[in-house]
Parts: structure tokens; sequence; C-alpha cells
């Protein structure tokens, strides 16, 4: 694996919302772009596979919405690509009664993404992000640049750190 230079992106892809962000906050990642097989059954297993990375470094990002505070909110939970989300150990983390998946419609027009390429970076809104501490295993992770094809790797803090977000156990394998 390439480990990224200090302060500065590197490898070919797109400029997308979520490079611009973390451009902007002099985040440290690594573009990869590739050309999705658009009959993929998963677009993470296909991500990992193309890339030849451990499954287990990609993750996927997903969107809830909450429940039992008030009207229902939406949030982001970001899940390694090998297992799923744990909607209960999700609410617990976002301080919700319960959650539950969000509407795809609901989730392209509050992130600016289309799904398969939701990047939980440079979303139209911030929204309480919570990242599964797997993530915290690896020096850096895999998640979606902003379109199918196209993966940012970064170091899981920081990937913190731009979303705002936090971690917790938010998994189930």
């Amino acid at each position: 694996m390439n480990a990224p230079s200090t302060g500065s992106s590197r490898g070919a892809g797109p400029t997308t919302p979520a490079t611009l962000c973390l451009d902007r906050s002099g985040v440290t990642y690594v573009r990869h772009s590739y050309h999705p097989d658009p009959d993929a059954a998963s677009f993470g297993l296909e991500a990992a596979d193309v890339l030849g990375v451990d499954p287990a470094r990609v993750f996927k990002t997903l969107l809830v919405e909450t429940a039992g505070q008030g009207a229902p909110r939406l949030a982001v939970a970001v899940v390694p690509v090998v297992g799923q989300l744990d909607l209960k150990a999700t609410a617990v983390a976002l301080g919700a009664k319960s959650v539950s998946m969000a509407n795809p419609v609901a989730a392209e027009r509050s992130t600016g993404y289309v799904i398969g390429g939701i990047s939980p970076i440079g979303q139209k809104r911030t929204l309480p992000t919570v990242l599964d501490d797997s993530a915290f295993d690896f020096e850096t992770v895999y998640v979606s640049g902003g379109r199918r094809g196209f993966d940012l790797e970064l170091a899981p803090a920081d990937l913190l750190a731009v979303t705002g977000g936090s971690r917790a156990v938010v998994r189930r394998s």
C-alpha cells in the first residue's frame, strides 16, 4: 500500500464535494478510481476486489432515520462492507430510541450523492455520524469518494475529524 503523503492527496480521480472538503481540511488521503460494474451485487465488495484490499478495510455509508427524539432526523452510519449495520447499537450510539434505514430518495436528497456513491464526507448537510470502531484496527480505511467507482483512503481519525463523527461498535458480522 502507498502511504498518504502529509497534507495532500494522491492518486487519480474526480473532484467531488468529498475531495474538496478533505482538501480544505488539510487531511491526507489517497484517491482510488476504477470502472464500476453496474451489475455488481455489492459496490463495497467490488471496490475491495478491484482495489486489491482486505474487504474489512472498505466501509459503506448508510443513512438511517432516528426516532424518539421529537421529529425523525437522518444520521450516518459507516460500517465495514463485510458486516451489517446493527440498528439497536446504532440507536444507542446516536442517543435515539430506535433507528431504521432511511428512504433512498431522502438519503440522496440530504447528502447530494447517489446510492452506491454516498460518501460520509462533504455531504450537503452535516448529519450526526457514527463510525464503526473496527475502522481503528487499520492505519487507513476506504470510503466512497462521492461517486461509484471512486474511493478515498484515509486514516480513521481523520474521517472522524472531517465528519464531526463519533466511534462505536455499530456493526454485526
